[in-house]
């Protein structure tokens, strides 16, 4: 494994660990009326490739279910991401072995 992908890799669990987190964090916040993290943010953490993350926090925190658009934006950002690492996955393959 080349030491370009270990980074990536370590990059995609750390960013989904503080996507998950965020969840959490903000779902504590709301339930003791404090400030909260922006939604926002919220949105960006799973664009820089925390989607995984997310979802995750969203549905373990029972976070934001009830708003529509993180029901239909965060699955839509995974399914692009899933989409994506694919092709990038995919497209670096056949370059090896071709």
């Amino acid at each position: 494994m080349s030491f370009k992908m270990e980074i990536a890799i370590i990059y995609f669990i750390i960013i989904n660990i503080i996507a998950f987190m965020l969840m959490g964090i903000d779902k504590h916040k709301a339930k003791k009326h404090k400030w909260r993290i922006p939604e926002k943010n919220l949105f960006i953490s799973a664009l820089l490739f925390g989607s995984i993350g997310a979802n995750l926090g969203m549905w373990v925190f029972r976070h934001k279910t009830k708003h529509i658009q993180f029901l239909v934006v965060m699955p839509l950002i995974l399914i692009a991401q899933i989409v994506t690492g694919y092709v990038l996955f995919y497209s670096s393959f056949l370059s090896v072995i071709k």
